[in-house]
């Protein structure tokens, strides 16, 4: 049997230039022809449409919004992306409503993202309030921005729930429409807070007929009090049991029916105070009103961990008067009175409210829809959706879910692998946009040589969701200036 002789494989000839044909995207082929083994990739600058208008047809639009607060660069394209909810909801129109929700893992960089907008939201001459600073991560922004810092705490300050603060001021300046609808929101608020701080030392919400109770002898003390009445005084005309009181109770015209109706209300509101688990912070006459003219912010750093009930009590009372500070500002804007002023509200470590007692979801609801005024976005921070849905009852889980919903922007740092579930329940995201952040969260390498940690993969990214939009990977950067008010481990520092 012969062998058959392998034919060798014809080689194709390359053309050299000048010989015809067309050369490949490398150049010419072939010995001595010049073509490139690496192809470098074409010089970028960026610049505004006045500076590189003469660069046409070369020119192409950066692909994300640069209406806003500058956060960082993409980390697709590198291109700059400008992001806050209320330049996204004035000017760009990109939202429906002015709000945003922050997620991610503790320690990635969730105030950081929040304190960069509310620094460039004040050049832009918006006033960013911060309504109860738990770390303090705030305190030394607002310093900068020569604003008002509000301590509170045990032998540190007292805020009166009571107290209308700014309203007063207001209803006393409106007439008419405007300044009953003040008074009804006035008197709305100061219901609420009062009925939070019950839920919290109970554990439990209020009844319908204790809170129209509250609300009737709000009312009697408006009347009957010429300055500003506290809880001591709430409890006496509760006690002194006035006739319209008795008629809300329906006590049938026995006194002893009474007090059998308000004897758990009474007890709840004697432990509110001093001698009970909030002390008297909320039972004495404000020590520092709130000016409505310039950056607040609320600091509650020296209320201790341990006591949660305190923290969720404080913040509630802050988001309340600090939110009545805000529709008093509007309403003599609307009036003409006072010039309209815009406002960046951040609600940090909202976990914390939410895990403090049933029903206080309905209060947090409640506070933040009641200011349905135009010039106010919020920012609305906590860890993650288990924070949200880690709530006894499904009904307080659903509404805590809704917070997500309604805001109109989402933004996401490092989350775990078990949070998407979750989280794509109420935000639309890809398979690669999860893996992404999904990544962020890996902890951080041991550094051998260094004999430290180095910083974490995911420090300073973010995911910016608007609805179904595709979602832009951002890293924040911090300049210079702002690390000197960014530092919140001021405390290890040697």
């Amino acid at each position: 049997m012969s062998r058959q002789r392998r034919q060798p494989v014809e080689r194709r000839e390359r053309v050299p230039r000048g010989g015809g044909g067309r050369p490949g995207p490398r150049g010419w082929l072939g010995r001595g022809a010049g073509a490139a083994s690496y192809v470098e990739a074409v010089p970028e600058w960026r610049g505004t449409t006045v500076q590189v208008c003469g660069m046409w047809p070369f020119g192409a639009g950066s692909g994300t919004p640069v209406t806003g607060v500058p956060l960082g660069r993409t980390l697709t394209s590198g291109a700059t992306l400008c992001c806050d909810p209320i330049s996204w909801f004035q000017r760009a129109k990109l939202l429906l409503n002015p709000s945003e929700f922050v997620l991610g893992k503790p320690g990635l960089g969730k105030s950081t993202i929040v304190r960069r907008q509310a620094l460039g939201l004040a050049g832009y001459g918006v006033h960013p309030l911060v309504f109860g600073d738990l770390k303090p991560d705030y305190v030394d922004l607002i310093h900068a921005l020569d604003g008002q810092v509000i301590t509170l705490g045990r032998g540190r300050g007292s805020l009166n729930v009571l107290d209308p603060g700014e309203s007063i001021d207001a209803v006393n300046r409106l007439t008419g429409e405007a300044r009953r609808a003040l008074i009804g929101d006035m008197h709305g608020r100061r219901l609420n807070a009062v009925g939070s701080l019950i839920t919290i030392v109970r554990g439990s919400p209020v009844t319908d007929r204790e809170e129209t109770l509250l609300s009737t002898a709000l009312r009697l003390l408006d009347d009957k009090y010429d300055g500003v009445p506290v809880l001591g005084d709430l409890l006496a005309m509760l006690r002194e049991a006035p006739e319209p009181l008795r008629a809300v109770a329906l006590d049938r015209g026995d006194i002893n029916r009474y007090r059998d109706v308000t004897e758990n209300l009474e007890s709840s509101l004697v432990s509110l105070l001093g001698d009970g688990r909030l002390g008297d912070m909320f039972s004495k006459p404000t020590t520092e009103p709130m000016k409505r003219d310039r950056p607040v912010c609320f600091d509650v750093s020296s209320i201790d961990d341990a006591e949660t009930q305190l923290q969720a009590a404080a913040l509630l009372a802050c988001w309340s008067y600090g939110f009545g500070a805000v529709a008093a500002a509007q309403a003599l804007a609307d009036a003409g009175l006072e010039p309209q002023r815009h406002y960046f509200v951040i609600l940090d470590e909202l976990w914390r409210v939410l895990r403090a007692g049933r029903g206080l979801v309905d209060r947090v609801d409640a506070l933040t829809r009641l200011n349905r005024q135009r010039g106010v976005g919020v920012a609305m921070i906590t860890h993650t959706m288990s924070d949200l849905l880690a709530l006894p009852t499904e009904e307080d889980r659903m509404k805590a879910k809704g917070f997500v919903e309604r805001a109109g922007m989402v933004i996401c740092g490092g989350l775990p692998n078990a949070e998407m579930p979750l989280l794509t329940q109420v935000v639309g995201m890809t398979a690669s946009e999860q893996q992404m952040i999904v990544d962020w969260s890996t902890p951080p390498a041991w550094d051998g040589s260094e004999g430290d940690e180095s910083p974490p993969p995911g420090l300073g990214n973010f995911m910016v969701k608007v609805g179904g939009r595709p979602g832009i990977p951002v890293h924040v950067d911090l300049t210079a200036a702002e690390r000197e008010v960014n530092d919140t481990n001021r405390r290890w520092a040697t």
